[in-house]
């Protein structure tokens, strides 16, 4: 065979692989870049895991002496110097509980707000659109004074009850104007053709336009559950008892002695905080990854 024949084959062989190569290079740039910054979240949970699990942590992070006493929390109440910490079980059903009310209040509402912001026309309509943003912005600890005064006077002050309205009133203007923009995509076509049907217009509503917005109902859930589960200066400022504490007030008990905390304990529950998000997220996911962003085609 002629040598430059042989030439000519081999650099056409070799063109493909550089160009496969060449479309290749951005995801390896982004993977590589999404690695180096993602490396150090997952080592801190795996040291977190692996700390839960030892009696303590050579040079800071290697574990040495594995045991389950750090998580004897789970079938007995744990007693550090004398004091003795409420049951994790009962923090962990007040945390279920606070996050549940949270969601169910805050998703019901917050739907029919923003149903009306999207398809009814009143007075004062665009205003109160603005406000609403501008409510939200308020940071919670602004205004814990206020709020201390008007629990105390309607006799919720130390009940997750009166917390829960606290923090579902803070977080109904946001999730109004999200639901406001899946409203917003649904057409009026679709709603008046329920209404020519002969279909009132509850019926309308519930049966045809809900559905439609699924997704963001969805994502509403999902993230008022994850902020009723995180939540901790509300609960922290205006829950004193222990038959009230949730996970995160636990949290900050196993903190409240600098010189006497317990970090093999404090990282196995805090492991265990962190596995109903988990699953919930597993469970969950998929209806993330199918949310869009609400439209807002306009106020």
């Amino acid at each position: 065979m002629d040598i430059s024949y042989r030439g000519e084959v081999r650099s056409q062989v070799s063109f493909p692989k550089a160009l496969k190569w060449k479309k290749r290079m951005p995801y390896i740039v982004a993977y590589g870049v999404l690695f180096i910054t993602t490396l150090p979240v997952i080592l801190m949970y795996l040291w977190l895991l692996l700390n839960s699990f030892s009696s303590q942590m050579k040079y800071g992070f290697i574990p040495v002496n594995f045991t389950l006493d750090n998580w004897r929390f789970l079938w007995t109440n744990v007693e550090i110097a004398g004091s003795v910490y409420p049951s994790i079980w009962l923090a962990t059903w007040n945390s279920l509980v606070f996050a549940g009310v949270l969601t169910i209040l805050e998703v019901i509402i917050g739907v029919m707000a923003g149903f009306a912001l999207s398809r009814l026309r009143f007075p004062g309509r665009h205003g109160l659109l603005k406000i609403t943003l501008i409510l939200h912005a308020f940071p919670s600890i602004a205004l814990l004074i206020a709020v201390f005064y008007i629990l105390n006077f309607l006799g919720l002050f130390d009940t997750l009850w009166g917390v829960v309205l606290v923090k579902t009133a803070l977080q109904i203007p946001l999730t109004a104007w999200i639901i406001k923009g899946f409203f917003d995509d649904v057409p009026w076509d679709v709603e008046w053709a329920g209404l020519i049907d002969g279909c009132n217009r509850f019926k309308v509503w519930y049966s045809i336009i809900l559905p439609l917005v699924k997704p963001g109902i969805a994502a509403v859930c999902i993230f008022s559950f994850l902020s009723g589960w995180s939540e901790f200066l509300l609960l922290y400022t205006f829950i004193i008892s222990d038959s009230n504490i949730t996970l995160a007030t636990y949290l900050q008990k196993l903190l409240s002695d600098p010189n006497l905390v317990p970090y093999g304990l404090l990282t196995a529950v805090s492991v265990f905080y962190m596995l109903p998000v988990i699953v919930f997220f597993i469970l969950t996911q998929k209806s993330l990854m199918h949310m869009h962003a609400g439209g807002g085609k306009g106020v």
